[in-house]
């Protein structure tokens, strides 16, 4: 059963976050050759979505990141959405390990595209 935990996530930044797979018994698990993947949606059933991108960074302690460039999330309109972050097993089996509501918070500042950085 996943972990439900919600997000914010302000508009034009760059987001990320760090998930730890543990089991039912609150153990970590040995992520060693998996892959993980995510989307935002506005709806469970919208047709877009926002994929994150997943990261391994500690596989023996059970640990990725996920995240969102900010061009990503400029591109998200403010409000509230739902997301789900998955983790798949070298043998194929897919479990989701968080899932939530994710709030992006607008922004006021507006890039210039004439300023370095931007994009």
């Amino acid at each position: 059963m996943a972990v439900f935990a919600n997000l914010y996530i302000d508009q034009g930044s760059t987001f990320t976050s760090t998930v730890t797979v543990e089991d039912a018994n609150d153990n970590l698990v040995n992520i060693t050759d998996y892959t993980a993947r995510g989307q935002i949606r506005k709806s469970y059933t919208a047709s877009n979505a926002t994929n994150f991108t997943t990261v391994i960074s500690d596989a023996t302690n059970g640990k990725f990141t996920i995240s969102l460039t900010r061009t990503q999330t400029g591109a998200l309109k403010a409000g509230r959405y739902v997301y789900d972050v998955e983790v798949i097993n070298p043998a194929g089996v897919v479990t989701r390990v968080v899932e939530g509501q994710v709030t992006v918070n607008p922004r006021v500042t507006q890039p210039d595209d004439y300023s370095p950085g931007y994009g």
